[in-house]
């Protein structure tokens, strides 16, 4: 049973304040606390809100907290057993732009008509002969009225009779030129026609006051996310194919394709695979789940005749690719033979493609470092959507421009991939453990310059945080910070977008 606000004393004043610089203090007495640095928004709230318990557990009774951040202001409750009540909230209003009033066809006033018989010229003397009729109302011009919409009716002179509603009489009245009523049609309707319903917020301060029944609807960042993940949740007539491609090694291609595949595959449901198309040994074998066989891409395509006929099942395929538990994803590795020579030609990745897209909905794949290769090129003719990752260094960051320019100048196909790219930049990982203050910004802003360089040219650009998760070892979705999961899911809805 919840305490009556009138019950909790309203001293000591304490205050929790959420700035959108990521900042965040409590103030107790006028004592400032800092509260200790978050990954989000939602987490200062959290570690705000801990450090508001802790006063509560002090004094050993409810507190009344003065709630403040860029979503709202407010008063709550809060307990020493971490139980939190509503007394206030108030949601600050959205941000609007002030912006001149344009000129557009709506806004435009309609050109006036003149709709009344031309006058004649008045006669020297009234003629003599009284009216016999009464004159007609003036016409009402087809262009006023709406289309779909039913002609407005001629006005009923005092003392008449409406129209009548028998054939007869409404041929009559069509002869004589009066103007029937019209009415729409039911195809133009539908009662199963409505808007849909908005769910309300789950994250932040509105998160947790729906929770405590207070239904609040969301923010405009929660409503960004759930857009993000509508976009990658959806499934496309026909297979799809993702190439993720840069000329320079260590650009973070292959944690671009792990990433990739796991949000696709977790939010969308559909049936996805990771290629490692390298010419040579690639690592996306070494930083994905290794399944129980060592079969690679030679092996698949040895048996794609048998995996191509109409009555092998489905489940065939697990044979030759690993299966990704966590991420629920298959990755189909490269040749790890060290005494192998065997290169994948052009008609290989054919037959590579053709086995998978009849698995699969989803093929992104991992590639090489020569855009001359047979395997390379050959796998921009089957590619639907280019991603280009590049980590915040001169080198990487060239390399990928050189990518972009030699598939520009091929033409076709291979430049209207280029156009319509995806470049990811991750934050530089070099000596990032080491990096503390002046360092850290300046790495940054390298990142934000080499973004903005690359936005005139391409459909998207999405920046990536450092997170120690991806830079060594197995990569999995859930050891990732927060913050770096909902970047990847911007980045997957970028490239989606593409289909």
């Amino acid at each position: 049973m919840g305490t009556a606000p009138t019950e909790v004393l309203a001293f000591p004043k304490i205050s929790a304040i959420v700035r959108e610089n990521r900042t965040a203090e409590v103030i107790v007495a006028g004592n400032s606390r800092i509260v200790p640095a978050g990954e989000s928004l939602q987490d200062l709230r959290n570690n705000a809100l801990a450090l508001v318990v802790g006063e509560a557990q002090t004094l050993q009774r409810p507190v009344r907290v003065q709630i403040e951040d860029p979503e709202g202001h407010g008063e709550l409750i809060v307990h020493p057993d971490h139980k939190i009540e509503s007394v206030s909230y108030a949601p600050r209003p959205a941000r609007r732009r002030a912006e001149p009033p344009e000129t557009t066809p709506g806004t435009i006033a309609p050109a006036v008509t003149d709709t009344a018989p031309a006058r004649a010229p008045k006669p020297a003397a009234a003629p003599t002969e009284p009216a016999a009729t009464l004159s007609e109302p003036a016409a009402v011009p087809a262009a006023a009225v709406p289309d779909g919409q039913p002609s407005p009716p001629h006005p009923v002179e005092s003392g008449t009779t409406p129209a009548s509603t028998n054939p007869v009489e409404q041929q009559t009245a069509a002869v004589a030129g009066q103007a029937l009523p019209t009415r729409r049609t039911l195809k133009e309707t539908s009662f199963l026609v409505s808007a849909p319903v908005l769910e309300p917020a789950t994250q932040g301060w509105r998160g947790t006051l729906t929770r405590l029944g207070f239904r609040m609807d969301p923010s405009a960042e929660e409503l960004s996310e759930r857009e993000d993940i509508r976009t990658v949740s959806q499934h496309w007539p026909g297979p799809r194919t993702i190439a993720v491609v840069n000329r320079k090694g260590g650009a973070n291609k292959t944690p671009t394709v792990v990433m990739l595949s796991a949000i696709l595959a977790r939010y969308s449901g559909a049936a996805t695979v990771a290629w490692d198309n390298n010419e040579s040994q690639g690592t996306l074998g070494w930083r994905t789940e290794k399944g129980s066989h060592d079969r690679s891409v030679l092996d698949l395509i040895d048996s794609s005749t048998e995996l191509l006929s109409p009555a092998t099942n489905a489940a065939e395929i697990a044979k030759f690719v690993h299966h990704q538990t966590a991420d629920k994803f298959d990755v189909l590795r490269s040749d790890e033979n060290e005494e192998g020579d065997h290169e994948v030609t052009a008609e290989e990745v054919d037959i590579a493609h053709q086995v998978l897209t009849r698995y699969y909905r989803l093929v992104v794949m991992d590639s090489g470092n020569t855009a001359r290769a047979a395997n390379w090129r050959r796998m921009i003719d089957h590619t639907n959507q280019l991603v280009v990752p590049v980590t915040a260094i001169e080198d990487r960051a060239e390399a990928a421009r050189l990518t972009l320019q030699t598939l520009e100048s091929r033409g076709g196909h291979n430049a209207e991939l280029a156009r319509n790219a995806v470049v990811i930049v991750s934050e530089s990982t070099d000596a990032k453990r080491s990096m503390t203050g002046e360092a850290l910004k300046r790495a940054k802003d390298e990142a934000q310059r080499i973004a903005d360089g690359f936005e005139p040219f391409v459909r998207a650009v999405v920046r990536i945080p450092y997170d120690p998760a991806l830079v060594n070892g197995p990569i999995r979705y859930e050891t990732l910070q927060t913050a770096t999961r909902r970047a990847w899911l911007a980045a997957a809805a970028a490239v989606a977008s593409g289909f």
